[in-house]
């Protein structure tokens, strides 16, 4: 049976798509990147949905919408009970259009080698294990295609962690896994954007300079990053300079507090409001999704309250 958050079939809100729209929906098609230029249309903002994990989801994407996000980013593992092949191409088709019906799109996948599947290592000097996680990440290729995601967020620091390895090996193979997927990703449209992270949950890529060099081994187009406000610990410069530092390779931000709880709950209306401003004057046009670690407000209140601080945060920009 197909689950889409380990329960049973998802409630659908709204009218399903006739057949011309439908025609739209078809895997690979969405609509095509528009390069930033002065005619700069505003942020746009997306969700993560594992705080909604509980919920159909047609709800989900309901809270989602009617916060006033255009977007909404997908955590695979919420939606399934052993592996991403579980949602055929026919419930891939209905998810699009119950996110169309919400008025919004596929903002692209992360938290990608969470289990489940369990068993999933990136960077492991076994063989066997690299072979399986990189083709479990070829599935979630086409999954986020079919979903008319742009974007995978690769930062799992669980299966990335060196393991019976040296760092330096564990950034070897994750360059080489990356290689071998890369081609498909980019037939896919999709792009792989590597996350650094903090040396609390991982020792392999911390900071926007070591992901850049990873990318920049792969040298592969669908190979980028991606700026997390979170997960810049270990970095030395403040948010603003870190992003036109990075700008040409930056494809997707994260928000939230910096303690990874929703915003407002903490000083980002402030505290971001210089970052905010750099990333308007450099007419960022991708998304800036929100994603945030203590789910217990709940999905809605999550939803409608860091929504509110980002309308706070765009009035004090110039």
């Amino acid at each position: 049976m197909f689950y889409y958050n380990r329960r049973d079939f998802i409630k659908t809100s709204g009218s399903i798509l006739g057949a011309a729209a439908l025609g739209e929906l078809m895997f690979g098609c969405r609509k095509k990147e528009i390069p930033a230029s002065s005619k700069w249309g505003g942020f746009n903002y997306a969700m993560c949905n594992e705080s909604m994990g509980e919920l159909s989801w047609a709800e989900q994407c309901q809270i989602v919408g009617n916060a006033g996000y255009r977007g909404i980013e997908v955590a695979t593992f919420t939606l399934v009970t052993e592996d991403v092949q579980e949602i055929s191409p026919a419930k891939r088709k209905q998810m699009v259009s119950i996110m169309i019906n919400a008025g919004i799109e596929c903002a692209g996948l992360h938290w990608l080698l969470a289990s489940p599947p369990k068993g999933l290592h990136f960077t492991t000097a076994d063989a066997a294990v690299r072979q399986k996680t990189i083709a479990y990440l070829d599935k979630l290729i086409d999954f986020c295609g079919d979903l008319g995601g742009p974007y995978m967020i690769f930062g799992s620091p669980g299966q990335r962690s060196s393991r019976g390895t040296s760092v330096e090996e564990a950034k070897k193979y994750f360059a080489e896994g990356l290689a071998r997927v890369a081609d498909h990703a980019q037939e896919r449209r999709v792009k792989i954007l590597i996350e650094p992270l903090g040396k609390s949950v991982t020792d392999v890529v911390n900071t926007m300079a070591e992901a850049l060099e990873l990318a920049k081994q792969v040298d592969h187009p669908a190979i980028q990053i991606i700026f997390d406000f979170h997960n810049t610990s270990d970095e030395t410069e403040p948010f603003d300079v870190l992003l036109k530092k990075y700008y040409n390779h930056i494809y997707h931000v994260h928000v939230q507090e910096m303690d990874g709880k929703h915003l407002g709950t903490g000083t980002a209306v402030d505290d971001y409001v210089k970052a905010f401003q750099t990333l308007k004057d450099l007419r960022y046009d991708k998304w800036i999704s929100l994603e945030v670690f203590d789910f217990s407000p709940g999905g809605k209140k999550i939803a409608e309250e860091s929504m509110r601080v980002l309308k706070q945060i765009e009035s004090k920009l110039v």
